[in-house]
């Protein structure tokens, strides 16, 4: 069923007529049709979307099921919840472009860790998280039992230890919507965020063992146990940045095809991404969609939509779109 529009939608629909802008009107129509058509939708976070508070819009999405599934990098999975409990102490630099060595420095003395504008603070953000996540993985590993990295998020979200901490409102975390619905995350590349590196100084000191986390190899199986069991009416992909949160599950249909040699797997129904990389050189961010043709990723018929802009800009404007604003 189309979401009754309101101003928002209604000024996108007037004056974005061309180019990146139409680009942006079709993808959002075509996401739409997806839904209408009964199909489900991946969304796949790349960059730094959680400090830029995606929340705002991205928590109603998956409050509305206008998401099904999640592709993120470690550091979307936690930055969510750092801005949930550490708001207030997060400094912005909007000169950041103009910043010497020297104050890059002194802003690390003060535990103020930059992403762009954004100053992520060191005590009430990663740490506040450290001290209680520790204590999940710790039970966990007495117990010998085994969770994915987003599962052990979610456990302390729904435990309740850190709302004593919360500094926004809760509707604004995507994580926290997504945990209310156990909606399913797709976290490739886990080792590679701040979480991932302190559990990783746990099993150097020997007070954790490296398979109390399940692997990555378990994210693509327990993926390809999903997809299969969700494809029948189409699953689309909607692809924010590049890199290992979009590559790694759009792979899975051509292992289900190819490796597994189920022939009957439905491609992907529907693909966007939102870039500004540079279609050129090898670049998986990249390529153009058509390549995912080659790969085994997508049908010649399926609706395909590149928009070549900002991502913090563009995707507040679909999802408002989507979800009538």
């Amino acid at each position: 069923m189309t979401t009754t529009k309101g101003p928002i939608s209604q000024f996108i629909e007037k004056h974005y007529l061309h180019f990146n802008a139409a680009a942006l009107v079709d993808a959002a129509k075509g996401y739409e049709a997806q839904l209408n058509n009964g199909a489900k939708m991946l969304v796949s976070l790349a960059g730094a979307m959680s400090t830029a508070e995606l929340g705002k819009s991205f928590a109603e999405m998956i409050r509305q099921d206008k998401v099904q599934i999640i592709s993120c990098t470690g550091a979307n999975l936690e930055e969510d919840i750092m801005n949930l409990v550490a708001h207030s102490h997060y400094k912005r630099v909007p000169n950041y472009r103009d910043l010497t060595p020297q104050e890059e420095w002194d802003l690390l003395e003060k535990g103020l860790n930059r992403v762009t504008d954004t100053c992520i603070p060191e005590e009430e953000a990663f740490r506040r998280l450290q001290q209680h996540i520790y204590e999940i993985w710790k039970d966990a590993d007495d117990k010998g039992e085994r969770y994915l990295p987003h599962e052990y998020m979610y456990k302390m979200l729904m435990s309740g230890v850190l709302e004593q901490y919360y500094e926004i409102d809760v509707k604004d975390s995507w994580m926290y919507a997504a945990a209310e619905k156990n909606l399913p995350i797709v976290c490739p590349g886990w080792e590679d965020s701040t979480m991932g590196n302190i559990f990783a100084s746990y099993v150097l000191k020997g007070e954790l063992k490296a398979s109390t986390i399940k692997s990555g190899i378990e994210y693509m199986t327990f993926l390809a146990d999903w997809y299969t069991d969700n494809s029948k009416n189409g699953i689309g992909f909607f692809q924010i940045g590049g890199g290992i949160a979009g590559d790694f599950p759009i792979c899975v249909v051509p292992m289900l095809y190819q490796d597994m040699e189920r022939t009957d797997t439905p491609f992907w129904s529907y693909f966007c991404q939102i870039s500004d990389s540079t279609t050129s050189y090898g670049s998986y961010s990249g390529a153009v969609p058509n390549e995912k043709i080659t790969w085994g990723k997508l049908d010649i018929n399926t609706p395909k939509f590149i928009i070549e802009s900002d991502a913090t800009i563009v995707a507040p404007l679909i999802f408002a779109y989507l979800l009538g604003q």
